[in-house]
């Protein structure tokens, strides 16, 4: 695991293009995991202008998310869908028929998830953590086997997310789809970003701590080829 700690936002979001770029460029065909939240938006700004200003193209990528709440259609302003496709999409010339987000409600819609990213290797999975120590929908107590399956929101991030919904917790689904930590393990390359002090605790319990499912986050310290960019106020907690 390869901890690089930088000044501030700006600073993680442009070391993480420099990561994601290495490996849209270096393969002829890249597969590309994607997160949501406010996390990785610079690192999508930064794939945007370099695509406009240098012609770095998407046309050969295909792309597979983590995670969409389940109940609300595929079009409602606060899926991760239109999240998506806001943020980073439509910025690039990925087509449309290699962009996979998960959807639905039943483990059928689960497996066939599962069934679509068989075939394909996830290069390098975009990785987000809460203040728990998720990933994805991954919450504490996941077990670590686990592959794209339906979670219950905990009350916590219903209400954490409640702002994106008018502020009203009753508009925030109950239900997401997520990939499991099992699938999310498969990717070739993680990289993930974090800023701000609320994340501190996190990233010193998935560095520094135990690998224990009280920090899904922590398995990480399993996988061969994870690059881990903070902030200094997320890495305030690190010891070493």
């Amino acid at each position: 695991m390869e901890v690089i700690i930088v000044k501030d936002y700006d600073a993680v979001s442009q070391k993480a293009f420099e990561v994601m770029k290495e490996v849209v460029t270096g393969k002829k065909e890249p597969v590309l995991g994607l997160a949501t939240g406010s996390s990785p938006i610079g690192l999508y700004k930064n794939m945007i202008k370099d695509h406009k200003e240098n012609g770095t193209s998407y046309a050969d990528v295909r792309t597979f998310n983590l995670d969409e709440y389940v109940g609300i259609p595929r079009d409602h302003e606060q899926s991760y869908w239109t999240f998506m496709h806001e943020n980073l999409f439509s910025g690039i010339d990925v087509k449309e028929e290699n962009v996979h987000v998960p959807y639905g409600d039943t483990k059928a819609d689960c497996e066939a998830y599962e069934k679509a990213m068989e075939d394909v290797s996830v290069d390098i999975q975009v990785l987000g953590i809460g203040a728990n120590g998720h990933i994805g929908f991954n919450e504490p107590g996941t077990p670590f086997d686990e592959e794209t399956h339906i979670v219950t929101l905990t009350e916590k991030t219903r209400q954490d997310n409640a702002r994106f919904f008018e502020g009203d917790i009753n508009k925030v689904p109950t239900h997401a789809i997520t990939m499991g930590i099992a699938t999310i393990m498969k990717a070739k390359k993680i990289l993930m970003v974090a800023t701000g002090e609320n994340k501190a605790d996190a990233i010193k319990a998935m560095v520094e701590g135990e690998i224990s499912t009280d920090c899904p986050a922590s398995v990480l310290q399993n996988h061969k080829d994870v690059v881990v960019i903070v902030d200094e106020a997320a890495a305030s907690k690190l010891s070493k």
